[in-house]
């Protein structure tokens, strides 16, 4: 085994990128409808929404988990593992890794999610009920806890390194991500592959935000339209699923191998509100506060962020915090960014939100390509700063993606043009 005696100064970079959205089962795919203001919201198929007040969501569609996964471990495992090792894999795929690895202990798995198998409570639950506890299936516990994301994309890709699952709410995907970070920057890993996953689209789900009133019911006709992150016509979220992964390596071992570089992740910061179980603080202090922080970690000055891929859910108190956070800190300056949010086209992935749309700031970031926030058509006068009405280019040197997630959570990570 290899020593882990490394400088605790490693840099980090992002070499691949995998996705499984409502926009499309792969990256490349959700990334070019998303570029193209497409919208991955439907009529829910997965629900019977007759007696639901939102009958629509961002739902994975014409996905076949068995192009990844062996039919035996398919069954055995909930909706959101599907996803998880698709991306993985898809990730790997990208990054040109054969996944014959020279130390497998040098390689790790860090993918969280928000909520894990509650498609495997809700229909386990139902079996109790109707047939009795003789007819529970012996894999429901594994199956419903949300470590088997990490647990069983490991055993696919052979990973035997750092392994454990982040739950954040709807900012695990982005803590997952700086978690990761963290082990290569200190040298106990030399790749990870990192981010969130969500098979949320199920009724149990669906009734619970709704009882909170928190998704929207006014599009249920139009549901294209029913997403609008900064709108001054929002009237709650969409929820949606899936997953977004990427490969993090030493930039030291991206180099020895001739990795393809998209960025370096430079900076990531974690606090809390510790004010309201789902509520966040609406002047924005804590995420500006998190802002802050991940920025001096990376070293970087305010002044030179060019892009924000925004958690953006579409809700008032989100889009109010949010921007009032980038006003706080970056002062008259925030005007002068691209905001976007993706939210808009998937819908929210809850805990693989920060998974995919950290991979969109790697692509902006290589492409100089700025997605759209759809929807964005009415003004409000409190969130007011620069959406991205429209794709757009742009030479984006530093990008931050931000993640809030009930309980308080705030995660901001941080990316930069990769210079050797």
């Amino acid at each position: 085994m290899e020593s882990e005696a490394k400088s605790a100064c490693e840099r980090v970079v992002v070499t691949g990128l995998g996705a499984v959205t409502p926009l499309g089962n792969s990256f490349e795919a959700s990334w070019s409808a998303l570029l193209d203001g497409k919208s991955g919201i439907r009529r829910a198929t997965k629900i019977d929404v007759n007696f639901f007040p939102c009958k629509i969501a961002g739902e994975v569609v014409d996905f076949d988990p068995c192009q990844y996964i062996d039919k035996k471990v398919v069954r055995r495992n909930d909706t959101f593992v599907h996803f998880a090792v698709a991306a993985a894999k898809m990730a790997a795929i990208d990054a040109n890794l054969s996944l014959q690895w020279k130390d497998p202990y040098r390689v790790g798995v860090l993918i969280g999610s928000g909520i894990g198998g509650l498609q495997t409570i809700d229909v386990q639950s139902k079996i109790l009920h109707n047939d009795g506890p003789r007819r529970i299936s012996p894999f429901m516990i594994p199956a419903l806890i949300v470590d088997m994301a990490s647990g069983v994309t490991a055993i696919e890709l052979g990973a035997m390194g750092p392994n454990f699952a982040c739950v954040s709410a709807c900012s695990t995907g982005a803590h997952s991500i700086g978690d990761a970070y963290h082990f290569l920057r200190l040298g106990k890993a030399d790749i990870m592959f990192a981010g969130g996953t969500e098979g949320s689209v199920n009724p149990l789900s669906l009734a619970g935000f709704c009882s909170m009133k928190a998704v929207s019911t006014s599009h249920n006709d139009e549901p294209e339209l029913a997403s609008r992150p900064f709108d001054a016509k929002r009237d709650g979220f969409i929820m949606g699923e899936g997953a977004g992964v990427i490969v993090l390596e030493t930039l030291a071992h991206a180099l020895a191998r001739n990795g393809k570089i998209y960025c370096e992740l430079v900076g990531y910061s974690a606090n809390c509100d510790a004010y309201h179980i789902t509520a966040p603080v609406l002047d924005g202090r804590n995420l500006a506060a998190a802002i802050c922080s991940a920025l001096k970690e990376a070293g970087i000055g305010s002044e030179e962020v060019d892009y924000i891929n925004a958690h953006g859910t579409s809700t008032l108190y989100n889009d109010l915090c949010e921007t009032n956070a980038y006003k706080l800190f970056f002062g008259d300056d925030a005007y002068r960014l691209n905001i976007s949010s993706t939210k808009g086209a998937t819908g929210h992935m809850l805990g693989a939100a920060g998974g995919f749309e950290s991979a969109v700031c790697a692509k902006v970031i290589s492409t100089g390509e700025i997605p759209p926030t759809i929807n964005y058509e009415n003004v409000d006068s409190q969130c007011d700063l620069n959406y991205t009405q429209k794709r757009c280019k742009r030479d984006v040197e530093v990008a931050i993606n931000d993640n809030l997630g009930f309980g308080g959570h705030n995660a901001v990570l941080v990316f930069r043009k990769f210079v050797h």
